[in-house]
């Protein structure tokens, strides 16, 4: 359900003066956008050393860079999505995971051991199922870009910050030198450009010079780099398979000179400022089954030219508002400021996680800076409490989810992979590849309901691709009709198997990938993307599944065998998590056929198998939902997968209140708070699901404490980004739940959050929310909603005396109270309800 525990298990202002010439920089000035009193910012006071630890993300989708801020040299690491090893032409052959020659009997020979003996041994499974991984490859570096600075232009730097500022996407330094000149350094990746952009400027007219050289890794591939007109020109293939790639990087100067090196650099000397554009790509193209396309030159030429015609001013610019565009959308607040004066490293460090005590009186720390908990209220006060100084981090984590998931998933890019676009080395943890057992799907949970939909085009379009190479596998591995594809995958359809025991077999993966695109129709009800994008998928992974499902000879119902709980125990028949990911993919098939009126007859097939399918949901003996259909579980194991609660969440099937919600709250207090980053998130989506906003928070700080980097990147370990994302989304779950028709306001809001507000968190059914609350209750809440219909609303605030207005139409809009407690309100396309309580 994620990559294994160990690697070896699988093979700011911007610098610059005012617009115009001179020091202006082309309008990459410190009157560029500038981050607001409250605005979510990372802040450092050294360079970083570490590219995992330290180092500051940007990315447009396609292309990433970290950003080291490091003097008398920067780097900048920087990746393009689609550059790997692997697949059609590679060295050591690739046939997408599938078997090399028919296997007669093998899966029936699985199914007749696990029906005799009730399981089957993960290495007899492999044996009899997988097969060694052949050109899987794994994602690459494209280079490191240098920025040697003059030794006058640096000396012994003073007054050092770095910045990284989520609502600009721009990542700044800043230090003063020796001689009191000021210099100033900031870095963005534009999405609409299509390019990575960095400016250097000083305070001192003439000041600002370097020396810029790429570097590419030198054993895997063959490259040349040349410099002419101020442009490097980096071109080459890897070794593996032949992919083609190319950089290219145009530096331009603003006074001073520009001089081109023989050896592929290029020197500015005595300028005011320069600034530089670069573009990549490779001969990449997601079309099966040979995944190549056009040589990237003319476009990756064209994207340069662009944008150096246009100039940083406009660049900037339009950066910033398409960024903006997104991140703007939900605002949090939950009681806490950001100290601009505090490390942000700092303030993780000093992360108390709970409603701790005061720590009132605190003088500077140890470096010099101000006391950690120094937060500043609204109205000037300053607030010396460390509770108000974890507010503010963790508001400021579950932007920076919806920040890197910006600058990871664009539309025209592969979807964010384990390491979203970033990565520096040729040989990742897990290639950093796709996941397909919980991890891909982690990265996206927060699309939606963040307000983010747009960097799901991505992943929706991942999915689509993957039908061709998954009907192949379909067919060639289990006889059947339908798609599939199992525990991990890569760009090229790898969709059939491998042989390392614990994680090779997960069939079940094409249903739960299908289940984001039906939940992106959920949120808009948009029967058009339904129709087009989401049900082609969804009804050829209910048509695999109707084919493979058997007759459990002890009580007669559907289920999967064999199954495996991912990474845990046995092979079985009827596994928790496996009957859960199958009813749910039946159910939104079902739905999606009735909206669209799909064939009566498939509807009645999806409708009888779901009435004989078992639901994956048993009750064991010490009160524990059953992670297998025998009672197996052992209330000492710790394991950090908790795969039988899917049912619980992503899914739908447990409502809070229930006996499976009991159930499934016994097995998570059993399992502990304990585990990797990716875990301890999904254990937060568990306990809000579950309405216990405290065990959520203890988790979410149980992540900052011990899960998270300076950097704020999430830790399995290594780096991984489905933790932080994760981690957003369950905050997003916290304050707003709608997965079973109804808006749930403040489901779980945690006592450690008793004053806060939230602007433009998403609910399924088209609908926009805000909400407000003070004393741990909800005073406001502000819904604007897309679609005519009831909506069915659910919450403390509704709870006592409240009033609703149509603020549209500035009239009293009527509510009743339905029989199970919910309150009904006819809403209308367009209009926005205003709820107050009285």
């Amino acid at each position: 359900m994620s990559p294994g525990a160990h690697r070896s298990q699988e093979p700011p202002s911007a610098p610059g003066g005012p617009p115009g010439h001179g020091t202006s920089g082309h309008g990459m000035s410190g009157s560029g956008p500038r981050e607001g009193a409250g605005d979510p910012v990372l802040r450092y006071d050294r360079p970083a050393a570490d590219w995992e630890r330290e180092a500051l993300p940007i990315g447009n989708g396609a292309l990433g860079a970290m950003v080291f801020g490091t003097v008398p040299t920067e780097r900048l690491q920087f990746n393009e999505k689609t550059l790997w090893t692997g697949g059609p032409g590679s060295a050591a052959g690739y046939d997408h995971g599938n078997w090399p020659a028919p296997r007669p009997g093998a899966l029936e020979e699985a199914r007749r051991r696990i029906d005799a003996s009730g399981s089957l041994d993960p290495e007899e499974a492999a044996a009899l199922l997988g097969r060694p991984r052949r050109g899987y490859g794994a994602y690459q570096p494209f280079g490191d870009l240098w920025l040697d600075l003059p030794p006058e232009a640096h000396g012994a730097p003073v007054r050092y910050r770095r910045a990284l500022g989520l609502r600009t996407a721009l990542a700044t330094v800043r230090h003063t030198d020796d001689r009191g000149v000021t210099h100033r350094r900031a870095f963005f990746a534009s999405h609409p450009a299509g390019v990575l952009v960095g400016r250097l400027g000083a305070d001192r007219p003439g000041s600002t010079g370097f020396t810029l050289r790429v570097t590419t890794p030198e054993d895997d591939r063959d490259v040349t780099v040349t410099a002419a007109g101020g442009r490097i020109t980096v071109r080459g293939t890897l070794h593996d398979n032949g992919l083609l790639f190319e950089a290219q990087l145009q530096v331009i100067a603003d006074g001073g000179t520009r001089r081109d090196g023989d050896d592929g650099r290029v020197s500015v000397e005595g300028a005011d400022s320069a600034w530089f554009v670069l573009a990549a790509g490779t001969g990449y193209a997601d079309i099966h089954p040979h995944y190549r396309g056009d040589d990237p030159h003319p476009r990756v030429t064209t994207a340069v030219d662009r944008a150096v015609r246009r100039g940083p001013r406009d660049l900037l610019a339009e950066h910033t508002a398409d960024h903006r565009r997104l991140f703007d959308r939900v605002r949090l607040d939950l009681g806490g400021r950001l100290p601009a004066d505090i490390p942000t490293d700092r303030l993780l460090r000093d992360y108390a996680g709970g409603t701790a005590a005061a720590r009132t009186g605190q003088g500077p720390g140890a470096d010099g800076t101000a006391g950690a908990a120094g937060i500043t209220d609204a109205d000037g006060a300053v607030r010396s409490d460390a509770a108000a100084a974890d507010r503010a981090l963790e508001a400021l984590a579950f932007q920076y989810g919806r920040y890197l998931l910006i600058a990871s998933s664009r539309p025209g890019s592969l979807p964010a992979n384990l390491q979203g676009v970033w990565n520096d080395s040729t040989a990742p943890p897990w290639a950093a590849d796709y996941h397909t057992n919980i991890n891909l799907q982690m990265a996206y949970w927060p699309a939606h309901s963040t307000h983010l939909s747009e960097t799901a085009e991505p992943y929706d379009r991942f999915v689509t691709a993957l039908l061709a190479p998954g009907r192949i596998t379909a067919r060639e591995m289990f006889g059947s009709p339908g798609w599939v594809v199992h525990n991990e995958t890569n760009p090229y359809g790898f969709t059939g198997v491998h042989d390392w025991p614990t994680a090779f077999w997960f069939p079940e993966a094409a249903a739960w990938l299908t289940q984001l695109l039906h939940d992106r129709y959920r949120y808009s009800l948009d029967t058009g993307y339904l129709r087009d994008t989401a049900y082609p998928p969804l009804k050829e992974a209910a048509v695999f599944w109707l084919h493979q499902l058997r007759t459990d000879p002890s009580d007669g119902t559907l289920v999967v065998s064999p199954a495996y709980s991912p990474e845990h125990g046995r092979f079985t028949a009827g596994t928790a998590m496996a009957q859960q990911i199958v009813h749910d993919l039946l159910s939104n098939t079902l739905e999606a056929a009735r909206v669209l009126g799909d064939d009566p007859d498939f509807r009645d097939g999806v409708r009888r198998a779901l009435d004989r399918l078992g639901p994956g949901l048993r009750t064991g003996s010490w009160g524990q939902l059953q992670e297998w259909k025998e009672d197996l579980d052992d209330p000492e194991d710790r394991h950090r997968h908790v795969s039988h609660l899917f049912a619980l969440h992503p899914g739908r099937q447990i409502s809070p209140g229930s006996r499976w919600a009991a159930a499934a709250g016994t097995s998570l207090g059993a399992r502990g708070d304990g585990g990797t980053g990716w875990s301890r998130a999904w254990k937060i989506n568990f306990w809000a699901r579950l309405h216990d906003g405290d065990r959520a928070h203890a988790l979410l700080a149980g992540q900052l404490r011990e899960s998270t980097l300076p950097n704020l990147l999430d830790t399995h370990p290594p780096f991984q980004l489905d933790g932080n994302l994760g981690a957003t989304a369950g905050i997003a779950e916290m304050l707003l739940q709608s997965h079973h028709g109804e808006i749930e306001l403040l489901p779980a809001l945690p006592a450690a959050w008793p004053e806060g507000s939230v602007h433009g968190l998403r609910a399924r059914g088209d609908v926009t929310v805000d909400l407000a609350w003070s004393g741990g209750r909800a005073h406001t809440a502000v819904l604007a909603t897309g679609h005519t219909g009831k909506l069915r609303l659910r919450g403390g605030l509704l709870e006592g005396p409240y009033a609703v207005e149509e603020s549209t139409g500035g009239r009293t809009a009527e509510t009743r109270k339905g029989d199970d407690g919910a309150i009904l309100l006819r809403a209308r396309a367009g209009h926005r309800y205003v709820i107050t309580a009285r």
